[in-house]
């Protein structure tokens, strides 16, 4: 192999695999990146921290092997090293594209990026984006992804910062090493699958300006810079590669807990948004090939977001399956969510497909095939693919059916029950046979209110979001209880707490897979703000001081999940399930009842689970079926007393839900 001395550093031809930066074991660092459009490729070379590079290479055209560019360089230190692109590009006068070669971009596989190492503590200083040579040897001991079955979890939605930022006992706050520090409160609990809102490399400083002196960030992080690197500001260890082997500790950690990790994953659009909007890396590289265009080279916006990804053009394509693959092999991730999934299936002119490329392709790669893929079923555009989405019985889904049948119910809406009775036997119209645990069941999720807030507030209250209370939905289906927000009164509280642990035992108590928001079993609140995606402060943190305000809630929240783990037939598709009236008999859907029962289980097994609900203002007696012993688990009253037996009927009060389990 001949070498090349190109800016005073010693090169070589590269390999193109694998795509990004690798080290080699001879000591030189291979850099490899794709470009269909572009005439020639520039790698630029930095000191970690530096503004002027101290290299910038030319890669040469014999170098280039395709759409590929590649090379080798010796004598660099990967743990001080950045490193950005450049491109020079021909003009397109179908797409008008023109690549400019001044505009430095991060490398599409970069697996460290820099810029963002301290949450906020970029803002004002204009400091730029910049990938990082990843080169690190893990010791896993004998950790692996769990392959819990689907029907077993019970799934905690949660945002990485804020589930520890307000929380005292945590020395090392808003980070992943903060989230092993909550490891024990998950294990109290109940919970046995985290899933994480977006933990890709983002933009926290998205959002320029402030409102009345308060910044504003992108706080959900719905903006990806980076499919490969984790979030530098979510670790707590700012040396070289920090952020890679903290996560990787998290994953470890919760897995020898029985705990699973999901990801919040963002493909349907990047945050280089429309036009006007920053250049980061695809747009430079090949925005036709990476991004839909219409025929005046704009961007169609079927994520709402200003651009949509290509997700099945090949390129594409290969590149979410290699970021998919990653997180698997290299990171130990028990699987994915995907936000606005029906993007995922559209073609290039944003027409749906009935066998979409990459879906098929996820749902068949090999390495994934252990893999738990679960899709949002709704995208900006409106497209809605709930109970038919194109992935087979692999794909769980987001029911946002279950969510406003359940919601509808417990608010006491005339003309709900036939609904609530097809969610809770797991949306049946939508989901059966092999399918049928394929709904995701939920009341609350990070969009949109807190359970608490759904019982306390009638109307969204987000004008602390600087958009005059114009963003997030008006379709709350929520019920304030008789006051708007906060109040001292002793009945409208009392009523508050029945009401969300209402929703809670008939969302543990229905066939699927229950899914849960961090907070919500310490009615945790955001002051009746729904959309708190620029918000990062006590807000959009769990406040926990609610634990000790509301034991009864976190202790019934903690009871229903064990119930519904050490029950199999809460988790089983297949299992008996009876709706009863109050008196007993078989029931026959009334749309005006609001009353209803229902048992797991026969006479032919040993353990049943009977679930009475009333939503109505009045007490009313229920009749327990014939033939089982039966001892109160819980009732959201605090009537029935824990264990106590019941022989025939109990009187249920207003409001509220009791569950009961049966030996024959």
């Amino acid at each position: 192999m001949s070498f090349s001395n190109i800016c005073g550093l010693k090169c070589k031809r590269g390999k193109t695999f694998p795509y990004g930066s690798t080290v080699l074991p001879d000591g030189g660092i291979n850099f490899s990146v794709n470009s269909h459009h572009a005439e020639s490729c520039f790698l630029q070379l930095y000191s970690s921290g530096e503004t002027k590079p101290f290299a910038d290479i030319r890669i040469p055209d014999s170098y280039r092997t395709g759409a590929n560019f590649s090379i080798t360089v010796y004598g660099l230190d990967f743990e001080k090293l950045e490193y950005t692109y450049r491109f020079k590009g021909s003009v397109n006068t179908i797409e008008n594209l023109r690549s400019d070669e001044n505009t430095e971009v991060l490398d599409p596989y970069s697996k460290l990026v820099s810029g963002r190492e301290v949450w906020g503590g970029a803002r004002g200083k204009n400091v730029p984006f910049r990938s990082k040579v990843l080169f690190q040897d893990y010791d896993w001991e004998d950790d692996h992804v769990l392959e819990t079955p689907i029907e077993d979890l019970v799934i905690y939605e949660m945002h990485v910062r804020g589930i520890s930022m307000d929380s005292p006992e945590v020395k090392s706050r808003g980070t992943y090493a903060g989230v092993i520090e909550k490891i024990p409160y998950f294990k109290d609990l109940g919970v046995n699958c985290l899933e994480l809102l977006p933990v890709f490399e983002f933009n926290e400083l998205e959002y320029v300006g402030n409102i009345k002196d308060r910044d504003m960030f992108n706080y959900w992080g719905y903006s990806t810079v980076s499919f490969f690197a984790p979030k530098a500001a979510y670790s707590s260890d700012k040396s070289y590669a920090g952020a890679v082997r903290e996560f990787k500790d998290m994953v470890k950690a919760l897995h020898k807990n029985g705990i699973e990790v999901i990801l919040d994953v963002v493909f349907n659009h990047t945050a280089e948004m429309g036009k006007g909007g920053p250049v980061l890396n695809y747009r430079a590289i090949d925005d036709s090939i990476y991004y839909m265009k219409d025929e005046n080279g704009g961007y169609p916006n079927y994520s709402g977001c200003g651009n949509t990804f290509n997700c099945n053009h090949p390129v594409v394509r290969e590149h979410i399956l290699d970021s998919l693959r990653y997180w698997v092999t290299d990171f130990h991730v028990d699987g994915f969510r995907f936000d606005e999934a029906p993007v995922l299936t559209r073609d290039s002119k944003g027409k749906p497909m009935e066998n979409p490329p990459l879906i098929e392709a996820i749902t068949e790669d090999p390495v994934l095939s252990k893999t738990k893929v679960i899709t949002e079923t709704w995208d900006a555009a409106g497209l809605v693919l709930i109970g038919r989405f194109p992935g087979g019985p692999r794909w769980a889904e987001w029911n946002e059916i279950y969510r406003n049948s359940l919601r509808a119910f417990v608010r006491g809406d005339e003309g709900s029950a036939h609904r609530i009775i097809s969610a809770i036997k797991g949306s049946p119209e939508y989901y059966n046979g092999e399918n049928a645990h394929s709904t995701v069941n939920f009341v609350t999720c990070h969009d949109g209110f807190t359970l608490n807030d759904l019982v306390s507030y009638n109307q969204k209250h987000n004008r602390e979001n600087g958009e005059e209370n114009r963003d997030g939905t008006d379709n709350n289906i929520s019920w304030n209880c008789g006051v708007e927000g906060e109040t001292d009164d002793r009945f409208v509280e009392d009523l508050r707490n029945r009401q969300v642990k209402n929703a809670f035992a008939l969302l543990m108590l229905s066939r699927g897979v229950p899914m849960m928001k961090a907070g919500d079993e310490i009615r945790n609140s955001q002051k009746g703000n729904n959309n708190v995606y620029c918000q990062d402060g006590p807000l959009s943190w769990i406040n926990w001081e609610n634990r000790s305000l509301y034991p009864d809630v976190y202790d019934f929240f903690k009871a229903m999940i064990h119930l519904r783990l050490q029950t199999p037939a809460l988790r089983k598709k297949d299992s008996h399930l009876t709706f009863f009236s109050a008196d007993g008999a078989e029931l026959h859907v009334n749309d005006h009842t609001r009353v209803l029962s229902f048992m797991y289980g026969s006479k032919k097994d040993e353990e049943v689970v009977f679930c009475a609900a009333n939503t109505s203002n009045e007490e009313c007696r229920i009749t327990v079926p014939e033939g089982f012993l039966w001892s109160v688990v819980a009732d959201s009253a605090q009537a029935l007393e824990e264990g106590s037996e019941i022989t025939s009927h109990f009187d249920l009060g207003p409001r509220s839900v009791a569950v009961l389990k049966g030996r024959s």
